[in-house]
């Protein structure tokens, strides 16, 4: 059972392994979009855009649903808010660290 929980998470931080795919979380956060829309934020390609949503569509991070010729996207689990929540704030910490490391050797 720990082995499929760790090949799990595995699986699913990998998902998450490209700057354009978390970006493309932060905006589903706030709500869901259509490729078009994305890609107006973005200011990328639909190609590009189109890619990355079908490795997070493929690793059940996003949810589609077809709605006429549009196919809306959004979070499959809420706690993904949470999880990038949590990563902007252990980035934060680190910065912290950066700086107060920084401010010592300047000082010294």
């Amino acid at each position: 059972m720990n082995r499929d929980i760790q090949q799990f998470k595995s699986e699913f931080f990998k998902a998450l392994a490209h700057p354009m795919r978390i970006r493309i979380l932060e905006l589903l956060c706030e709500g869901e979009k259509n490729v078009n829309e994305l890609q107006a934020i973005l200011g990328s390609e639909g190609s590009a855009v189109s890619q990355q949503l079908a490795v997070l569509r493929n690793k059940n991070v996003v949810s589609a649903t077809k709605e006429g010729t549009s196919v809306i996207y959004s979070l499959r689990d809420p706690l993904i808010r949470d999880l990038l929540a949590v990563a902007r704030q252990i980035f934060d910490n680190h910065l912290v660290d950066a700086i107060s490391l920084l401010e010592t050797i300047r000082n010294e």
